[in-house]
């Protein structure tokens, strides 16, 4: 680890930290908390996924839509209107509904194999955004002047990267530069999370193997064709089991770093709090 005691971390003139774990646990509440103290550069991997890699996806999936309107296809074909993605840190959903749910059409589901199109082209651009991580430290200090820097990982970082590998080119390069910090909930967080995924289903990117395991499992529970799925009842039936697989390969990552408690997270207010909540990690490991 590149701060190995107490001492290193408060002492250390450029703080640079990688957050990892399930969406919902408060790494971009963190990340956004850091940013407002003024001395820290946030960066996004799912923002970055949603600008530089996937942007153009994702805006002419929005075009192929409108070419569908008479109305909008006119206006589109004499470039008398834009469309575009107004992606944001904390409005990810243009990322989101561009990756969508498979499924009946009937019901906005996508054809699987389109849907594993997706999928790919999702990790293609997690991979790419994570491995600029260092690159938007160095960038963040070189010209901003910004010395400490967050990285704010999406809750799938685990499924693109192989934890037991010491040799993982992705996390090899994240903890030479960073302090990689695991935010682990535990199984009343879990509950929670499952309980507001119910109520707001949302598109997710998964390991090839774990979805291709759950599609065939859930048509053989329901006994539905492809193009029967609901596509929320089939992200629903999914998502506990998600977590459950997330859960040993984020404990692997940790190994990196450190393991901080999501309910400690959510007591943290400030820059000062998370320094000194870093540095007790530090000093009980």
């Amino acid at each position: 680890m590149i701060y190995e005691t107490p001492d290193d971390w408060d002492r250390a003139a450029q703080k640079r930290v990688v957050l990892f774990g399930m969406s919902g646990l408060g790494k971009t509440h963190v990340s956004n908390m850091l940013r407002d103290a003024g001395s820290w550069f946030h960066y996004s991997i799912d923002y970055r996924i949603g600008t530089r890699y996937m942007g153009e996806l994702i805006a002419d999936n929005a075009k192929a839509h409108a070419m569908q309107v008479p109305f909008l296809r006119d206006l589109l074909m004499t470039d008398s209107i834009y469309i575009g993605s107004n992606i944001t840190f904390n409005n990810l959903a243009p990322l989101s509904t561009y990756l969508g749910k498979p499924g009946d059409p009937e019901k906005g589901g996508l054809p699987f194999a389109l849907y594993q199109v997706r999928q790919r082209e999702h990790q293609a651009a997690e991979i790419a955004a994570l491995l600029d991580t260092e690159r938007f430290a160095e960038r963040a200090f070189r010209l901003y002047g910004y010395p400490n820097f967050v990285c704010d990982s999406g809750g799938s970082i685990c499924e693109v990267v192989d934890p037991w590998d010491d040799d993982d080119p992705v996390l090899g390069t994240l903890e030479d530069m960073a302090l990689m910090i695991w935010l682990k909930g535990d199984e009343a967080h879990k509950q929670e999370l499952v309980r507001r995924f119910d109520r707001a289903p949302k598109p997710m990117y998964y390991q090839p193997e774990f979805l291709l395991a759950a599609w065939d499992d859930y048509r053989l529970e329901t006994g539905l064709s492809d193009d029967k799925v609901d596509p929320d009842d089939f992200v629903r039936w999914t998502y506990a089991r998600a977590l459950d697989h997330r859960q040993p390969r984020y404990e692997a990552m940790a190994k990196r770093g450190l393991t901080i408690t999501a309910d400690d997270v959510a007591r943290v207010h400030d820059e000062a709090g998370f320094n000194a909540m870093i540095a007790r990690a530090l000093a009980a490991r």
